[in-house]
């Protein structure tokens, strides 16, 4: 049985249609990298892969509906999962959206344990650093220089 993981909900500064364009091509992560970090990460349109603490991770994007929803999943990684982005108008507010990620995973009751605590620190960090620099702030414990690198973490 799947494990699934809901992040915090926060409010990006952007139009859902902005911030899904900013990730529905998978190489724009790889801007936000630091130098050191994108000689293990190849990247296309729709797929991106690195090498992490010595495993090898794929993700892949199975499904777009625009403007609302980017589906990925696992392109040879050591376990099965998804990650869903979520895209909504905040609050009838057209300059706003309402963003968060879902992981569904194949964990085993171990890995769970081990692991089920840090994904969940992960996808909120990433929900909250894209709040943070949609309203212009460096995001705790980001690297202003990477922001720069990436052209500011704008979304245009």
């Amino acid at each position: 049985m799947a494990t699934v993981i809901k992040s915090r909900h926060a409010t990006v500064s952007k139009p859902p249609y902005m911030l899904y364009m900013a990730f529905t091509d998978m190489s724009n992560f790889v801007r936000f990298l630091p130098e050191d970090k994108k000689k293990d990460v190849t990247a296309d349109y729709d797929s991106i892969k690195a090498v992490v603490q010595g495993f090898n991770i794929g993700i892949r994007i199975s499904e777009r509906v625009p403007y609302s929803r980017i589906e990925m999943k696992d392109d040879g990684a050591p376990f099965s999962f998804t990650i869903t982005m979520f895209f909504d108008a905040a609050g009838g507010d057209p300059d706003k959206t309402d963003f968060h990620i879902e992981l569904s995973a194949e964990l085993n009751m171990v890995m769970k344990m081990m692991l089920g605590s840090k994904i969940q620190e992960a996808l909120d960090k990433i929900v909250d650093a894209l709040a943070a620099v949609s309203e212009g702030r460096v995001p705790e414990g980001i690297d202003p220089d990477i922001l720069k690198n990436a052209g500011q973490g704008n979304f245009n």
